[in-house]
């Protein structure tokens, strides 16, 4: 087995991509307000910023920044992951190592994180994370997906309504890793 290490930086920004084991399943946006619930225990006991998310139905993505000194995402990631698995039935199928090891079988057990470099790479994994939905053609326009702060950054006047809407984007720079 490969082994893999993660970048720890003190008070950094992260992109993380987080999926269900299953991604046939749509649990996060079926179980909405339990995930909204698990984000904001886990930020009430271990401080974080939320800078940008999008929750499709079987996988989200998300920037988080740190509190200065802390570099401790895992726990956060570990906790909301758990708290979310307990509130969900136990009518969801789990294999039997699953089992033996304790674990709902939700969620996969591992992550992708990337430590952002500098506020280019921080500003195209703001746009990826927002353009998602029309990537994964769940809508056509990005003002149409309303699991995403894309609606908070056209509040703030950073993107126009019809920002990449159509899926007519410049070169597709969106983050992609």
């Amino acid at each position: 087995m490969t082994e893999y290490r993660r970048n720890f930086v003190k008070g950094g920004s992260y992109f993380f991509t987080v999926a269900l084991a299953d991604r046939r399943q749509g649990l996060l946006v079926d179980h909405i307000d339990a995930l909204r619930g698990a984000f904001r225990r886990v930020k009430a006991l271990y401080p974080f910023t939320i800078d940008a998310i999008v929750i499709l139905p079987e996988h989200l993505h998300c920037i988080w920044t740190l509190p200065a000194g802390d570099a401790d995402y895992p726990e956060r990631w570990r906790r909301i992951k758990a708290m979310f698995s307990r509130s969900l039935t136990d009518s969801i199928s789990r294999s039997p190592s699953k089992i033996l090891k304790g674990e709902r079988g939700i969620w996969q057990r591992r992550y992708w994180e990337h430590t952002l470099r500098d506020e280019t790479d921080w500003q195209r994994h703001i746009d990826y994370i927002h353009y998602n939905p029309v990537k994964h053609q769940h809508v056509k326009w990005v003002v149409d997906w309303p699991y995403s702060t894309f609606h908070h950054y056209v509040e703030a006047g950073v993107y126009p309504r019809d920002w990449a809407g159509s899926g007519e984007v410049g070169d597709g720079g969106f983050g992609e890793v």
